[in-house]
């Protein structure tokens, strides 16, 4: 197995689940060659001159050192030099993971990057279509050690949405719960029913303001045995697709907007006019508040309905009108 020291991983594209995933397995993979390394995160807007060769120095407290750094594609100019020639010449205990979000932004930085022999590029791209996301349930299930036909799927895309946090999550239980292969029956035992109330319309319905919408859905959802991290994934994706939305740079073409927030361009439209119930402050309370229920209904709290329903209350009041 390769050490990850002396190593820079680049992990890019608009997946955001696949590429926090990706960086905290290559966190678990140097924490377990070296336990005691020093790890480090930062974003990299907050990065100031000489910081980031201070980070990758040599440590006083350990004999090796990690570095995360994400949101690449805001590294101030300054940096940008410093990121290179380190680069170019790693220090043999020192691992460092950069994660860049997607979209023009940056893309120069990428460019140069990518020349670097001791840079390893990791691409984690959104699926496209429903069909596209079915492909990543089958690939996310055998990586699980178990399989599943494009049919049953496709029925769990149906009923779950397309966020794959959520999709993951389903994949999860699903193989749990059975030796043999997931097929379509088994999908629809624990899903059946649930392509009529999906999390994205209860997130669509709650992040526009309609609190009494979101609720009755809810209800509803609950009473057809929706699986609650179907609601809470749903929510945490729209929060952080308007997140990305808010702080755009003025002057983006559109498409490079889309790249940007991980959403197509037909619906940057519909995003704005739900952008414009929020401000930075307010998508910071939401996403907080959707964390903590995230929590309570993976096993952190006692009755996961109720935690939803405060959550979607806390979410909506976050709202600036």
């Amino acid at each position: 197995m390769t050490s990850p020291f002396g190593q820079v991983l680049l992990v890019t594209g608009n997946a955001e689940f696949e590429a926090e995933r990706v960086r905290r397995r290559a966190v678990t993979a140097v924490v377990a060659a070296q336990p005691d390394c020093q790890v480090t995160e930062s974003t990299a807007a907050g990065l100031q001159a000489g910081e980031l060769m201070g980070l990758t120095s040599a440590s006083l407290f350990s004999d090796s050192t990690a570095v995360v750094i994400t949101e690449l594609q805001d590294l101030p100019e300054h940096a940008q030099s410093e990121l290179l020639d380190y680069a170019a010449a790693p220090s043999d205990d020192v691992a460092v993971v950069l994660v860049h979000s997607g979209g023009a932004k940056g893309k120069g930085l990428l460019d140069k990057l990518r020349k670097i022999s001791g840079v390893t590029e990791v691409k984690v791209e959104q699926p496209k279509y429903e069909r596209g996301h079915a492909e990543w349930v089958q690939r996310e299930i055998r990586e699980l050690g178990s399989s599943i036909d494009a049919e049953a799927a496709l029925a769990l895309v149906e009923s779950v949405g397309q966020d794959l946090r959520a999709l993951a999550g389903a994949a999860s239980q699903l193989v749990a719960s059975t030796e043999r292969p997931v097929d379509l029956d088994l999908v629809r035992q624990y899903f059946g029913g649930r392509a009529e109330v999906r999390g994205y319309e209860i997130a669509d319905a709650v992040l526009a303001g309609r609190l009494h919408v979101a609720m009755e859905s809810n209800r509803w959802a609950e009473s057809a045995r929706t699986a609650p991290l179907v609601i809470t994934a749903a929510i945490a994706s729209g929060l952080r697709t308007l997140a990305r939305l808010e702080s755009a740079p003025a002057g983006l073409r559109d498409a490079e907007v889309a790249a940007l927030v991980g959403a197509p361009p037909f619906k940057l439209r519909a995003l704005r006019q739900q952008l414009a119930g929020w401000d930075a402050a307010g998508l910071a309370s939401a996403i907080r508040a959707v964390a903590d229920a995230d929590l309570e209904v993976k096993g952190g709290g006692g009755d996961p309905g109720y935690a939803v329903e405060r959550m979607l209350i806390k979410v909506a009041s976050s709202r600036v009108r």
